[in-house]
């Protein structure tokens, strides 16, 4: 099916991983401790966005002032999403693409998510061996929707980037994708992965 494209690069949660209720589970616990409205549907339409930019949005929608700094509220959910990973992360369905064209063509992860947190769940997935390149967050300028995180999977995987098809659930990451002037796939349209993430 993607047989065409000389590199495969793929979103990672709710994409290559099923995370949605590992960061559900984070993102919930983060929030009550500092007295930060959950509103599910916003919740759902900012996944993508760093965990940071989000705190940013939840705190100018609701109008709040919290003693707490972005830094600590950002590391209080990585540790969350640390120590739990291990009990709710698996593959979807995309791991069949991902062992057809192994050793085939090259493949990378482009995530919102920090490299060392998405090594560790790629890892735990049993992913970690199909991928060359992981490219997190923490490596690029811009996150998604810019275009520097696919920009910079391309560069590792020393790809032409309109030869490289993206793997993606959310709207920022098929902008992100389009911008880098890269095919898109939504995965939930073509392979039916759907994103259990505050639904």
């Amino acid at each position: 099916m993607y047989d065409h494209y000389e590199a495969l690069i793929f979103d990672m949660d709710g994409t290559l991983v099923d995370s949605g209720q590992l960061h559900e589970f984070a993102w919930s616990t983060m929030l009550n401790k500092y007295g930060i409205p959950i509103d599910r549907p916003l919740m759902r339409s900012l996944a993508g966005v760093p965990t940071k930019g989000t705190i940013e949005i939840l705190l100018q929608k609701f109008n709040l002032k919290v003693d707490a700094s972005l830094d600590e509220m950002n590391d209080f959910k990585e540790q969350v999403v640390h120590d739990n990973m291990h009990k709710y992360v698996k593959p979807t369905a995309l791991l069949e693409v991902a062992q057809k064209y192994h050793g085939i063509k090259p493949m990378a992860v482009g995530t919102g998510a920090y490299t060392q947190e998405a090594e560790t769940i790629l890892k735990l997935c049993g992913l970690d061996k199909y991928v060359s390149a992981v490219v997190g967050a923490d490596q690029v300028e811009n996150p998604k929707p810019a275009p520097d995180t696919f920009l910079r999977c391309a560069e590792l995987l020393g790809v032409d980037p309109k030869q490289c098809v993206v793997f993606e659930d959310s709207k920022l990451g098929l902008q992100a994708a389009a911008s880098a002037g890269m095919a898109g796939i939504d995965v939930l349209l073509v392979h039916a992965v759907e994103n259990d993430y505050f639904l």
